[in-house]
């Protein structure tokens, strides 16, 4: 049902022969004419707002106009994102989403805009694991000795989480349906302050972004079990995924991407998708990008329609069949 990092890739370097005398004969060389809003629809200091700024500023090298990156966040990425389905369709106003706008109309039964006809699809650009993780003294060692330890102490196991609703919590509930286990969750206000009372041995685990897990993986503060992912991750390879350690049918891919208002020429969004694609196949692009927990992908706007209309089916029949609500 998902994509394989292969396949994502072949579609990435297929996204990348994007001729620029076809993107100027049809109008496309008219972009930019003026400096181009990148919006996030999350606060400052996350992986995504990482994303947006250091691709934004290989945008700006290469077609010689300011790319700003705006944060609007608020209401899981729903503020930000009613505001770019208004705004004009000329390609100077993106939007960054990640695995949530494809969640958030199960969440969100009145959304002010439609995740699909509202936008245009430009490029998956990354995705970031999300990764298992517990206390260092809990007597879990393994993915099935973690839902053992679950199963013996039935509601009695916490699972902290950066909110309702959010990948982090989601995929800690994919993980109950998928096990059978009972666990109690226990929501913060964003994933910092869910970390630092994993780290303090108030709560047990966490599914949480591999990009703020990995330094205290790595510091051994927290023992990582398994990723979320279908594919193990690059950036902790020894760790296998959660349905390679038992869990059968367990998968969830976090990821990020562009989108622009829908109706957007498209020779426009051929010329960002290009040279977006160009920016990341540069090792510099990627090794900054690796850095702070990011894998690329640069699946192409065919790929990446294909991706949310699927997702967004699956994650809205998911959040709706588990009762998931937003508090």
């Amino acid at each position: 049902m998902r994509l394989t990092r292969r396949a994502w890739l072949a579609a990435g370097l297929a996204s990348l022969v994007v001729p620029p005398a076809l993107a100027q004969a049809s109008g496309g060389a008219a972009w930019p004419a003026r400096p181009v809003r990148a919006v996030v629809p999350f606060p400052p200091g996350g992986a995504i707002d990482a994303l947006a700024r250091v691709t934004a500023a290989r945008l700006a090298e290469t077609l010689g106009q300011p790319f700003v990156v705006e944060n609007r966040p608020g209401a899981g990425g729903t503020i930000g994102s009613a505001e770019v389905a208004r705004a004009a369709p000329d390609g100077h106003t993106l939007l960054w989403v990640s695995t949530a706008h494809a969640v958030n109309p199960g969440l969100y039964p009145r959304l002010p805009y439609d995740g699909l006809a509202d936008f245009a699809p430009v490029m998956q650009v990354a995705r970031v694991p999300n990764v298992l993780v517990v206390r260092a003294d809990l007597p879990a060692a393994t993915v099935a000795e973690f839902a053992a330890l679950a199963r013996q102490r039935s509601g009695d196991v916490t699972y902290a989480s950066a909110g309702s609703g959010t990948t982090i919590h989601i995929a800690g509930e994919l993980f109950t349906a998928r096990t059978g286990v009972q666990m109690t969750h226990v929501p913060y206000r964003g994933s910092a302050p869910a970390l630092q009372d994993l780290l303090a041995g108030r709560v047990d685990a966490m599914f949480d972004s591999l990009t703020s897990a990995l330094p205290q993986i790595r510091s051994g503060r927290l023992r990582a079990l398994g990723v979320t992912t279908a594919e193990r991750s690059t950036l902790l390879p020894e760790v296998p995924t959660i349905a390679e350690a038992g869990v059968a049918g367990y998968a969830m891919d976090p990821w990020f991407g562009l989108l622009a208002p829908a109706r957007t020429p498209d020779a426009v969004l051929a010329r960002i998708e290009g040279t977006l694609a160009a920016a990341l196949a540069e090792p510099a692009t990627r090794d900054r990008l690796l850095a702070v927990g990011l894998e690329p992908i640069a699946l192409g706007r065919a790929g990446f329609a294909a991706v949310l209309a699927r997702e967004t089916a699956e994650w809205t029949a998911f959040v709706r069949q588990a009762g998931i609500r937003v508090e």
